[in-house]
């Protein structure tokens, strides 16, 4: 059985298409969503999650169908929003003894120990929510989640708002679970954090799935190696053999791509200087999801050089 599945899923808003014709295969994995502001990884889970009924395609989660099974659907998932669902005013052993009793969970005294116990809240459980960090309360929901064992757990954005170190422990308890055979499927907008704890990730943009493989095959299919220049001036001219334009990053950088930095730093500066450039700093390194990000998505259209075409295309043949 495939814990994810879904067929030409769509959904529109009116006229606006949100998400259009996803299919996508998820196993016994962390599946990183990823994708700019819009570009319909909410409205994903959404319908996932029977929370939204898809406009047209369909879907199926541990082998129910969300539509026409959504109740059996609900049995066998969880779903932890953006926004945090906790309440302030009660313990977290009040909050986890709330789901407890809604899933009906027998042991109910055993099972809220067990989960406060995962989530490392046990020294705390007894305090006032109130009196929590941003991480504790992520922790707690977590483990609300948890309390009738589900076998697919939905995360949308789970570390938004959390220090460093907050988004580290998350990230520990999230591979613990499945590493217990739990299925995650979660959304973020830190590249950082999918590059180094999903499996695999696929990229939407405007509600379509641009590139879907492991983080680290992705980033082959970019380059061996990035350069990025931080530079004054306009450059207008055909970049030397061997390197293609990515786009800009946040930074203002201009970002090349090569097969050996090495080698085309110095040709690079020299061509920028040519072309009436101010170089402000220079240097190479290896590819990020962020570098694969920017050039699938956030400036694709900028991206001059960078054949788009053969991305997809080599991406199909894997």
């Amino acid at each position: 059985m495939i814990p994810i599945e879904t067929d030409g899923l769509t959904r529109y808003y009116g006229s606006l298409c949100a998400v259009d014709t996803l299919s996508l295969k998820v196993g016994n994995e962390i599946f990183g969503l990823l994708g700019p502001n819009g570009s319909g990884k909410t409205t994903t889970v959404l319908m996932l999650t029977t929370l939204l009924r898809p406009s047209r395609g369909s879907a199926r989660v541990c082998g129910y169908d969300i539509s026409s099974q959504a109740q059996d659907v609900r049995r066998q998932i969880s779903y932890v929003p953006q926004d945090m669902a906790v309440d302030i005013k009660l313990t977290g052993r009040e909050n986890v003894a709330l789901f407890a009793k809604l899933y009906g969970i027998s042991h109910r005294d055993d099972t809220i120990d067990r989960v406060l116990s995962m989530m490392d809240l046990s020294d705390r459980a007894d305090d006032l929510v109130r009196t929590y960090s941003g991480g504790m309360r992520r922790r707690l929901e977590l483990a609300q989640a948890l309390v009738h064992e589900p076998k697919v757990l939905f995360l949308d954005e789970p570390t938004i708002g959390l220090d460093v170190a907050a988004r580290k422990k998350i990230w520990e308890h999230i591979r613990t679970l499945k590493d217990r055979g739990m299925t995650i499927f979660v959304t973020t907008h830190y590249m950082d954090e999918a590059d180094h704890s999903c499996d695999r990730v696929a990229i939407l943009d405007h509600g379509s799935v641009v590139a879907v493989d492991s983080p680290s095959r992705l980033k082959s299919l970019i380059a061996k190696d990035i350069i990025s220049a931080r530079i004054s001036g306009n450059v207008t001219g055909t970049v030397p053999d061997g390197l293609q334009i990515l786009g800009q990053n946040e930074e203002s950088e201009m970002l090349f791509s090569s097969d050996c930095g090495s080698e085309k730093v110095p040709i690079l500066f020299r061509w920028l200087e040519e072309q009436g450039a101010t170089v402000h700093s220079i240097s190479f390194r290896e590819p990020t999801l962020d570098d694969v990000f920017l050039a699938l998505v956030s400036t694709r259209e900028e991206a001059r050089g960078f054949d788009d075409h053969k991305f997809r295309t080599m991406l199909r043949r894997r």
